[in-house]
């Protein structure tokens, strides 16, 4: 499971770039791989004004539908309109090509709430975990 130093994280599996004001946000390779293959991203419109922890779009996976969440509160500069023709992107490089959209944050003070890397390693950790117990529930049931 690959988590970047260069990046910040958030509780809801979305990683943020910080460049001056603007902030680059996508999913972790982690909500990727749990979400299955991405069959379509909606993104919200440039201008746009989002708050930060609320859906900012959506991405539907073979597996399910998840919301996209703002990293950071602000206005939209931009989206990745490739993802419309390709979006399992998403899947193959979610920190790179797979970036979902860009935001000139309006609160710095938000920034705060992010996580580190080794911050979101423990999340992604304790998840790993509770996925190994939840199976081997399952199998017990099973076996019953």
């Amino acid at each position: 499971m690959s988590i970047p130093e260069d990046l910040m994280y958030t509780r809801e599996h979305e990683w943020v770039l910080i460049e001056d004001d603007i902030a680059t946000f996508g999913i972790t390779d982690f909500a990727q791989s749990e979400l299955g293959d991405v069959v379509f991203v909606e993104l919200p419109e440039t201008e746009t004004e989002v708050e930060q922890n609320e859906p900012a779009g959506t991405i539907e996976a073979v597996k399910t539908v998840a919301d996209l969440f703002a990293p950071l509160s602000g206005a939209v500069v931009e989206v990745n309109e490739a993802l419309a023709d390709d979006p399992d992107t998403v899947n193959r490089d979610p920190y790179g090509d797979g970036w979902m959209v860009k935001l000139r944050f309006s609160n710095e003070t938000e920034l705060e709430d992010l996580l580190s890397p080794d911050e979101y390693k423990e999340i992604v950790d304790a998840s790993e975990d509770d996925v190994i117990e939840d199976d081997v529930v399952l199998e017990e049931e099973e076996n019953e």
